[in-house]
């Protein structure tokens, strides 16, 4: 048993275990919950709505790492999405051409980062607790997106756009091969560069980090404005999905990044995680809602599930920790 174990964690690693393990369980429960929930309706309706869920979870993800949090991600993402929104109406509409759209993502990926930027810049420099500065720009974003929008939604875009939403390449969502790329370049920017080094040193001792020679002001500069960055890119895809865009999208999706994350193994103090394993507990969240609306279980339903979810994964991971203390 211990030769398996120790051949898993060398092919997979170690904190592949709970996602993979999680993930067996909703596919066999649900299998035999519903009949119809092994079908091709099913992973194609996840492979769909996944997405923008999974790019906001990279989002959360290099703040947890660093041991802080973000919680502005959503409404990031929103007014992203309405800066797109508004390049887009300003420039004809429906009738917008390709220099418009492309224009607009700049912009809406500008705005992305100047919003990290600013709480990059206060969290590095004032030690203010991320929480309270990420809590700030939350309000205000959501403030200013109301007072822009009076609360409304903004529609009416290009059919152009509705692909990267709703289309498919090789029978591939093409908001799924977004997601896929985001997650390749985020693996390969925390496992191969100096920045994802960095990020890891600050999380698990911001202090040693900074005598180790590493400018940890710059790192969570730049780690905020990534992360406000893909958020951006996650406003983008919602606003393709819903073909309208709103302050007040996707605000439940704040609490399953931070479960998703929490369940593929991140520390929640930092310095521990990794994205391969996050991919997969996003998967199993969005299985797990899936199979939860096949038994005819409401959306309102589904998020209790996924609070309750959520502490049940701090209680085993406090659980497992102290077994691997007594065993030692």
């Amino acid at each position: 048993m211990n030769a398996l174990a120790a051949r898993f964690n060398a092919i997979f690693g170690a904190d592949m275990a709970g996602p993979l393990a999680a993930l067996a369980a909703v596919l066999v429960v649900f299998s035999f919950a519903s009949p119809h929930f092994l079908t091709g309706a099913t992973f194609g309706s996840v492979a769909f709505q996944l997405p923008e869920l999974g790019v906001l979870t990279l989002a959360m993800l290099m703040p947890i790492l660093t041991g802080g949090l973000n919680l502005a991600i959503t409404f990031t993402a929103n007014i992203a999405g309405l800066t797109l929104a508004w390049t887009l109406q300003a420039n004809g509409g429906i009738d917008a051409g390709p220099g418009a759209f492309l224009l607009g993502s700049a912009l809406a990926l500008a705005v992305g980062a100047a919003s990290g930027l600013v709480m990059g810049l206060v969290i590095a420099f004032t030690r203010a607790h991320p929480i309270l500065v990420s809590l700030s720009m939350m309000i205000f974003l959501r403030g200013l997106g109301e007072f822009l929008t009076r609360g409304g939604d903004i529609s009416g875009f290009p059919t152009f756009i509705a692909p990267i939403g709703h289309g498919s390449i090789l029978g591939i969502p093409v908001p799924l091969l977004i997601l896929i790329a985001c997650v390749i370049a985020s693996h390969v920017l925390l496992s191969r560069s100096k920045l994802g080094f960095s990020t890891y040193m600050i999380g698990s001792n911001i202090e040693s980090a900074r005598y180790s020679g590493i400018n940890t002001r710059k790192v969570l500069v730049l780690v905020y404005m990534l992360s406000g960055v893909m958020a951006a890119v996650a406003g983008i895809i919602m606003l393709a999905r819903f073909n309208s865009v709103r302050v007040g999208h996707g605000e439940s999706y704040l609490l399953i990044t931070v479960l998703a994350c929490f369940l593929g193994g991140i520390n929640p103090f930092g310095g521990f995680g990794r994205v391969l394993p996050v991919f997969v507990a996003l998967i199993v969240l969005q299985l797990l809602s899936s199979g939860l609306n096949l038994l005819g279980a409401n959306q309102h339903l589904t998020t209790a599930v996924w609070g309750i979810l959520l502490i049940v994964v701090m209680v085993l991971r406090w659980f497992s920790a102290k077994f691997i203390r007594i065993v030692k």
